[in-house]
């Protein structure tokens, strides 16, 4: 898969709240970094089964669903493995009014599997989700 192809399956196994989806995405040894500190998420997910686990826990403790991802650009770079995402995410409890949560993803993917994710997410957009 390419980049863009991996972004979209990305953002679907968000969207389906998929722990196994994201992780099957992801090499054996793909890291997912935090950068931007959120309470209850670990700074660093290292390997495909982390990921699993960690999304696991992290979405099992979260009453909040992602109901659609608005892309606000894409934009690839000189690197052909490495693509950029800016993006929306509109979330929110079960019944309630989604609020969004503006976010960037760092995607490296190497023979179609992610390698390394740095997700960079407004944590007081989404704090404010759960409130």
């Amino acid at each position: 898969m390419e980049p863009r192809e991996v972004l979209g399956r990305y953002r679907q196994a968000m969207l389906d709240k998929s722990p196994d989806d994201l992780a099957e995405l992801y090499a054996d040894d793909g890291v997912h970094e935090f950068p931007f500190r959120f309470p209850g998420v670990p700074k660093r997910l290292e390997g495909r089964e982390a990921v699993r686990a960690g999304y696991r826990t992290m979405w099992d403790a979260m009453p909040v669903r992602a109901t659609s991802i608005r892309e606000v650009a894409v934009h690839e770079t000189t690197d052909p493995q490495v693509i950029i995402a800016e993006q929306v995410v509109l979330a929110g409890p079960e019944g309630a009014e989604p609020g969004e949560v503006p976010g960037l993803l760092v995607i490296r993917v190497r023979e179609g599997r992610i390698v390394h994710v740095r997700d960079y997410l407004d944590n007081s957009a989404a704090a404010a989700l759960t409130h």
